[in-house]
Parts: C-alpha cells; sequence; structure tokens
C-alpha cells in the first residue's frame, strides 16, 4: 500500500471519531456543556464583622468586666436566627479574602462572626450552636493562654479546628497591644503566635487580630511579612477592600437582635 492511501485512510479514521464524538452514536449533535464563569477579583464590598468575648450565663455578678464583654446563649442563637432568616451567608476571614482576590464567588449578604482570646465558654456555650446552625465562625486564639484558667484547654481547640466550621486564627501570644510595641517583641508575638498555632492544630493559620484594636504601620508591615492574609481591628466600619485588608472593620452587636440587628447592620 502506498504511503499516499496510508494517509488518506489516516484521515479518514480521525474524521469518522471527530464525528463520533460531536456528533455521538446516534448521529445527534450531542448538547455543549456550559461553561461557569470564573469569579473576578473585587476591589471592596460590604461584609460586616461581627465581634464577641464570651457567650455565657455569668455567675459571678461582681465580674463587671466580664459581663460587659458579654452576651446569653440565648440571644446568641436568636441573633444567629435573625441573620439565617435574613438571608446572610456566614463566611470566615479567609474567605473574605479570597473573596477580594476572585478565587471564590462573592456570596448573598456575606457576614464573619468573630471570637477574640479564646475563651472557653467558645467550645462549652458556643460551638455547639455552630454545629446546631451549620455556622461558620472564627476564633483569634492568644496562643500564650491555652490550658489557662478561663481559656480553652488545647484539645478543645484541636478539635474546633477539625470540625470545618471554625477557622483558628491568631491574636498574639501574651495579648500585648502593638501600638508603639518594640519591633523585636511584636515581630516575635506575630510570628510566634502563627507558629504554635500552626504546629498544634496542623493547619495553616492565615488571619490576624490585632489586641485591644492596637495597630501602627510597624504592626501591620509585620503581619503582613508573617504570613498572613489579613488582619482585624476594632474599627467600626463595613467595608472589605484591598486597602484595608490588614485593619479590616469590626462592629459590636451587643444584645441586638430582630429588627434592632437588621437595622444596625445595614446602616452602613
Amino acid at each position: 500500500m502506498s504511503i499516499k492511501k496510508i494517509i488518506i485512510l489516516l484521515s479518514l479514521l480521525i474524521l469518522s471519531v471527530l464525528l463520533i464524538i460531536i456528533f455521538g452514536p446516534n448521529n445527534k449533535l450531542l448538547p455543549i456543556a456550559p461553561t461557569t464563569p470564573l469569579p473576578t477579583p473585587l476591589t471592596s464590598f460590604t461584609a460586616p464583622i461581627l465581634i464577641y468575648h464570651y457567650v455565657e450565663y455569668v455567675k459571678d455578678e461582681k465580674d463587671t468586666i466580664r459581663k460587659s464583654l458579654n452576651i446569653t446563649p440565648y440571644v446568641f442563637v436568636k441573633q444567629i436566627e435573625t441573620l439565617k432568616n435574613a438571608g446572610y451567608t456566614f463566611v470566615t476571614a479567609s474567605e473574605l479574602i479570597d473573596i477580594l482576590d476572585g478565587k471564590i464567588k462573592l456570596p448573598q449578604k456575606p457576614i464573619v462572626i468573630s471570637f477574640d482570646d479564646g475563651y472557653r465558654d467558645f467550645y462549652t456555650d458556643v460551638f455547639p450552636i455552630l454545629k446546631k446552625y451549620d455556622v461558620k465562625a472564627v476564633a483569634y486564639i492568644v496562643s500564650g493562654f491555652l490550658d489557662k484558667p478561663n481559656y480553652m484547654y488545647a484539645w478543645q481547640l484541636k478539635e474546633i479546628a477539625r470540625s470545618g466550621l471554625v477557622e483558628i486564627a491568631a491574636h498574639t501570644i501574651h495579648h500585648y497591644s502593638l501600638k508603639g510595641l518594640e519591633a523585636q517583641t511584636t515581630k516575635y508575638e506575630i510570628e510566634e503566635s502563627k507558629i504554635t498555632l500552626e504546629k498544634l492544630i496542623g493547619i495553616s493559620v492565615v488571619s490576624f487580630a490585632y489586641p485591644d484594636g492596637s495597630f501602627d504601620m510597624q504592626a501591620i508591615k509585620l503581619v503582613k511579612s508573617a504570613g498572613f492574609k489579613s488582619a482585624v481591628t476594632t474599627l467600626h466600619g463595613f467595608e472589605v477592600s484591598w486597602e484595608n485588608k490588614f485593619s479590616l472593620y469590626r462592629i459590636h452587636p451587643g444584645d441586638k437582635t430582630g429588627n434592632s440587628l437588621l437595622n444596625f447592620l445595614e446602616q452602613k
């Protein structure tokens, strides 16, 4: 058989395969699967980040500081129900940045619920509520306080980290205010808190909270260089943007529920 005939036969074979792929074995044009558009990076978007400390029934009436930072589990449940019924989507701090970067799509009415310090009531009171309502949250942990009175045990932190509902984030080692703090100490508090938590839970820690909301440009620079993707403050606001992803706003919902909470979130 000549080379010319071989080429013709191979061409006919290839054409036959292509026709089967396009039309199918029954000579019917196969539908072309629609392509899902990829998310695009955003300049900014609105996403309230709620800040909590204690969620419990305070037994010591003389503990005024604890009472001032506390809401009851009953109120917290009502807040969760209010937000779910209003169509809010619970996301984590790292997911906020993934939305900015265009890695995931902007969901309907994103909101973050964040807890500072790593108090033990997060495990005993908050975590069961999060599981019941299938709600995501962020826990900013002071790594040096683990296993101490009033704070979570390391085994409890490991359990919530495995749940898939709670992002574990860093909040320094000793809860020092970072604004104006000596550079070497600031660097140690930021970097070691990340390293300690990552060794403990075996998961990358990429979100950070400034203790007392206290920060300066030195702290921001060191948070960036440590490999964090974002950092939160206690400044009031609702916008998430490229400009403030290392100084994200947070708001205190207090004991607001129902329309009071919704109106508060929509004031912007």
